[in-house]
């Protein structure tokens, strides 16, 4: 009875789903504590445009 199976064992489709289900649990819960509770600091920026950019072709 060395490698005998466990009888209650969780089949692995079951076992597999559960540890993809709680990845995906921890991933959202770090978007979701990124976009509600981290402030963006607000700066200027200036984008400086070539004129030639202007000229229709």
């Amino acid at each position: 009875m060395l490698f005998s199976k466990p009888v209650d064992a969780m089949p692995s489709l079951i076992r597999f789903l559960t540890v993809v289900g709680i990845i995906g649990g921890v991933i959202y819960g770090g978007i979701y504590a990124l976009a509600n509770y981290v402030q963006p600091k607000p700066r200027e920026m200036t984008v400086s445009v070539p004129p030639d950019r202007f000229q229709k072709k």
